[in-house]
């Protein structure tokens, strides 16, 4: 976020993006959960600022474009009611962003008659690279915040839940689901290579590369 400086307007967009898709992806984990029977009817849903916010995340964004909220435990979603509903909980906040990202592209593309999502990378609007009227901008940088959000989750690796969703799978969890906790959960490796994703190379980080892969056919779509 912080290339997008430049851009005052590009920039309040992806800051807003990143903790509107920190509060989506908190809502619809323990909304899933509660509906899904896998918490206690009384437990709020509500944002909890201390339990949603990863400042590791939240450095992620800053400096590499986007972040990702604080690790949801495998622990703490129970799979003995069905190893789908415990997937489902950890798809739900992603998959929410994602879904709420088309609804901002589809505004762009019906509201303006040059419609650039045919040529943009997610990268080039994370960095604020695009100047364009006020509104065009603002709905850019939203729904890019908000669907780099959700893939960057979904990547199978913790602390994102694209790992929560890999664990719940297996009836159980393996040798090899089992060091990869231990290794980039429990001794945050995970972390400290994403994070070294979103600094190197500083010209165009791994992890911008990695979401320009994994988001410009959702750009595409309403190109």
């Amino acid at each position: 976020m912080l290339f997008a400086l430049g851009e005052p307007v590009a920039f309040a967009a992806l800051v807003v993006a990143f903790l509107l898709a920190l509060l989506l992806r908190a809502f619809a984990i323990r909304l899933t959960a509660r509906m899904l029977g896998l918490t206690e009817r009384g437990e709020p849903i509500g944002p909890r600022p201390r339990d949603d916010i990863d400042p590791f995340g939240a450095v992620a964004a800053a400096i590499g474009g986007m972040g990702w909220g604080k690790i949801a435990s495998v622990d703490e979603i129970p799979r003995w009611r069905g190893r789908g509903r415990a997937a489902a909980v950890f798809l739900s906040g992603p998959l929410l962003c994602i879904v709420v990202a088309q609804l901002f592209f589809a505004a762009y593309a019906y509201s303006t008659p040059e419609n650039l999502l045919g040529i943009l990378h997610p990268s080039y609007l994370l960095r604020g690279g695009v100047a364009l009227p006020f509104g065009e901008q603002v709905l850019l940088c939203l729904g890019t915040g908000l669907l780099t959000f959700g893939l960057l989750a979904l990547i199978p690796l913790p602390p994102l839940d694209g790992f929560g969703v890999m664990w719940s799978i297996p009836k159980h969890a393996g040798p090899g689901l089992q060091w990869i906790r231990l290794w980039f959960e429990d001794k945050n490796i995970g972390v400290l290579l994403l994070l070294v994703c979103c600094f190197f190379p500083f010209s165009y980080p791994l992890l911008l590369g990695l979401l320009d892969l994994l988001g410009v056919l959702f750009l595409r779509l309403w190109g």
